[in-house]
């Protein structure tokens, strides 16, 4: 991946020790994958002081920007964790909203996130 100018993007999950937070974050110069929680992408996620804490233990164990992914799907879930991450990925509950009203609808949806 340096041949080719590309950088890791590796997990950081709530079930990683935080042994292993600080060894991915060692192999990582872009930003850091945070996952919101167990399981698979789509279901609920709860923006809660858990989710609160496996951020807190994530930016412990780097300063490069922190993406969290899975759940995010409303003004509310950014609000939680504005401050908190750099990135917020949103991917299922855009495909949802252009499964159910078009892709014309996504750049609504986006500006309703600011």
């Amino acid at each position: 991946m340096e041949q080719h100018d590309l950088c890791p993007i590796l997990l950081f999950a709530p079930t990683t020790s935080d042994v292993r937070l600080r060894y991915l974050a060692s192999l990582v110069k872009g930003f850091i994958y945070c996952v919101a929680r167990k399981g698979v992408t789509g279901a609920k996620t709860a923006f809660s002081e858990e989710l609160l804490a496996s951020l807190g233990r994530c930016r412990g164990a780097t300063d490069l920007p922190l993406a969290l992914v899975f759940g995010i799907k409303d003004r509310a879930d950014i609000d939680f964790i504005l401050g908190k991450t750099e990135i917020a990925v949103i991917g299922s509950e855009i495909l949802r909203i252009i499964d159910q009203k078009g892709i014309q609808a996504i750049g609504n949806f986006i500006q309703g996130l600011r």
